[in-house]
């Protein structure tokens, strides 16, 4: 599938200039209704230099696109200026229903000092904060990583699930300029992208890819850049989205430099992620997994819902179809995923239950037939 592309002005345009381009670009992105964002900035570890920069742009894309935007990011004595005449007064994580007037929570940069994995370092949320936390996005809240969002709380192992698969950052080579695929351009984060996209940022690798249980929306190629030491290979995603406890999650690893934040392709990068995670817009079978499916089958088979002959009858088709997706046969697959449906239609009686497994196959079907 062939997308419009829109070149990146990197380094050329500033905020305004750049978000009134977006705005210019993406009229899809606007909410219907007005919605709430918390940007966190706040460090206990090493601090980016461009929170400040990401900061100022969500604000400014929230005035463009129909949401508000709060920000913590307090000082921290001796390790983080913060961000005194934007921050909240007082921690947003005291309980789930504090948290919940957001419909997504937008983590930029939150670097903590746990990569270590030493348990007796402090985590940037402490227990009270992360029970709060988990309380909101079990109950659907949204959730937006930006760059080093995956090098904080590495000692919280449901964290490094949230953000995707497990993966956390690990290194970096130095800042350069690398080419990266777009897998997936039926999400509103990446729809505006062609083929392939070519930027200047600072390139994470990751602890382990987390292909296996996100939809990766685009792969960093390692023979466009010098990768150096800590390389993953062919396998390399950048940026991803799932379906995690009931909350949708969207992950980049751009946006270490200041210039990202007025390089038009980044912000619309960003914006769809931000809006997609709160539930905002919608597209491309809306991040459904493999994984998803697969796991919902297990829960339903728990709580009764599906036997062991149905999920035994649904798996079968649901394999298939996967193997037809990881050959590259897209279009093949969504045909596969009838037969899956049939199969859920045939062979789940409970009501609930079909329409749930119906719902999702369908989302996988979309996927799939959008880039077939």
């Amino acid at each position: 599938m062939k997308r419009q592309h829109r070149p990146a002005l990197l380094g050329t345009l500033g905020v305004s200039a750049a978000l009134s381009l977006v705005v210019a670009m993406a009229p899809a992105q606007a909410a219907d209704e007005d919605y709430d964002v918390l940007v966190v900035g706040k460090t206990t570890g090493f601090r980016h230099s461009s929170i400040d920069e990401a900061t100022t742009a969500i604000m400014a894309l929230g005035e463009a696109n129909g949401f508000t935007v709060d920000v913590w990011d307090p000082p921290v004595a001796g390790r983080s200026p913060g961000q005194p005449e934007r921050t909240l007064e007082t921690t947003p994580f005291t309980n789930a229903d504090s948290l919940a007037k957001y419909e997504t929570v937008v983590f930029v940069s939150t670097v903590d000092g746990t990569n270590s994995l030493n348990p007796a370092l402090p985590t940037l949320l402490d227990a009270s904060e992360l029970e709060a936390f988990q309380g909101y996005i079990r109950a659907g809240g949204g959730y937006t990583g930006v760059h080093a969002a995956t090098d904080t709380m590495h000692t919280v192992p449901w964290y490094g699930q949230l953000t995707g698969g497990g993966a956390r950052f690990i290194s970096h080579p130095a800042q350069q300029t690398a080419v990266q695929t777009v897998e997936d351009g039926t999400h509103p984060s990446t729809e505006h992208l062609d083929d392939t996209w070519t930027r200047f940022d600072e390139w994470y690798n990751f602890t382990e890819s987390p292909r296996p249980v996100v939809r990766v929306l685009t792969n960093l190629e390692e023979s466009t850049y010098n990768a150096g030491r800590g390389a993953m290979g062919e396998d390399h995603p950048l940026s991803w989205c799932h379906n995690f406890e009931g909350a949708r999650s969207w992950y980049t690893a751009g946006g270490h430099t200041e210039a990202s934040y007025t390089d038009p392709a980044f912000l619309e990068h960003l914006l769809g992620g931000i809006a997609w995670s709160a539930g905002a817009v919608s597209g491309g079978g809306d991040c459904v997994t493999w994984y998803e499916v697969d796991t919902l089958i297990t829960d339903l088979q728990d709580d009764g819902s599906v036997s062991q002959q149905a999920a035994t009858q649904i798996r079968r088709q649901l394999d298939k179809a996967q193997s037809l997706a990881d050959a590259g046969e897209s279009g093949e697959a969504a045909d596969k995923l009838n037969a899956a449906a049939a199969q859920v239609r045939a062979h789940v009686s409970d009501q609930d239950a079909r329409e749930l497994l119906a719902g999702k196959v369908a989302d996988l079907q979309t996927w799939q037939r959008g880039i077939g």
